[in-house]
């Protein structure tokens, strides 16, 4: 069992992160779900933008630090798009996270990773929040960094396929990215091999 927090995407707590959260204490997992935007979603990425603008990056980013602080040490950050800046922005301030989890961008965490994290990256190719060259740049960072990081990229589908509301769903792809993840929480839990 892990403890896991997952961050939202810039569109606001939705039922893409809260079904994938339920999926994870369905196997075991505690978890927790911060609302960084205090009770405010939205359904496209121009009214996710303005926002997050309107939040603040520095409001969303103490949230997030204050969301993690009463939980253990070892508990895995998951980032789901703009989730993946939160969890860059939350890292250095964890030195003993037991993984990192990526949905749909990668940021510039490698500058962030210790050796021997484990991380996994799922994003579309292309994807134009994580397009193809950005993508092999955090590739070959975080292999630098000595970070044992594995980056999946699904051909062909739109950046968040993961999210059944959205015009970009695609349910193969959206469940071989949860069984995926659901696999790596279970190896990075505090005493598992």
């Amino acid at each position: 069992m892990s403890d896991i927090v997952v961050f939202h995407s810039v569109l606001g707590l939705r039922p893409v992160e809260l079904g994938f959260a339920d999926r994870l204490r369905a196997a075991g997992h505690r978890v927790t779900t911060p609302d960084l935007y205090d009770g405010r979603a939205v359904s496209t990425l121009d009214a996710g933008l303005a926002l997050k603008d309107a939040v603040g990056w520095a409001a969303i980013a103490r949230r997030a630090r204050d969301a993690v602080q009463d939980l253990p040490a070892e508990t895995v950050l998951v980032g789901v798009s703009m989730g993946a800046g939160v969890v860059e922005t939350v890292l250095p301030h964890r030195p003993g996270t037991a993984g990192v989890v990526l949905l749909h961008a990668v940021g510039a965490l490698p500058g962030g990773l210790s050796a021997d994290l484990p991380v996994q990256v799922h994003v579309a190719d292309p994807d134009p929040i994580a397009p193809p060259a950005q993508v092999a740049a955090w590739r070959e960072a975080a292999a630098r960094s000595g970070a044992d990081a594995r980056v999946y990229t699904y051909p062909g589908i739109g950046h968040f396929y993961t999210d059944a509301d959205g015009p970009e769903y695609d349910a193969s792809a959206a469940e071989l990215t949860w069984e995926r993840v659901t696999a790596f929480l279970s190896r990075s839990a505090p005493g598992s091999a």
